[in-house]
């Protein structure tokens, strides 16, 4: 079974933190992506722009109408993902507590991939 793991921040937050805090975060990024890479478990991973780089495409009154940003009102944005194979849920938020900006307010969002075979 596949998950999706969306690591959410405070891009706000993160932009205030000493560069020696972000750098030390990006350590054990790339020490835990080595880890489910070695456990076999990963299956793909990326950093996304911040949300000022965002377009959001909506339909209003019939038309497609594309926005700048993405004009959530929440307080934290989805700054990248990871998606893992795991045997059942506890193993991927066992993975999942491992993330490491967890420990500095962020939050993770564990998501089930519906199969193909289910599309």
């Amino acid at each position: 079974m596949q998950y999706l793991l969306l690591c959410c921040f405070d891009e706000t937050r993160w932009a205030q933190m000493p560069d020696a805090q972000k750098d030390k975060i990006m350590q054990e990024y790339d020490a835990f992506i080595q880890n489910i890479v070695k456990s076999g478990h990963f299956r793909a991973s990326t950093k996304l722009q911040p949300t000022s780089m965002a377009t959001t495409v909506r339909e209003q009154h019939g038309q497609r109408i594309t926005t700048d940003g993405p004009f959530a009102e929440t307080k934290e944005q989805i700054g990248g993902y990871h998606l893992i194979e795991c045997q059942d849920l506890d193993e991927a938020l066992v993975i999942a507590r491992r993330i490491p900006t967890l420990c500095v307010g962020g939050a993770i969002e564990v998501r089930p991939v519906v199969p193909p075979s289910e599309r």
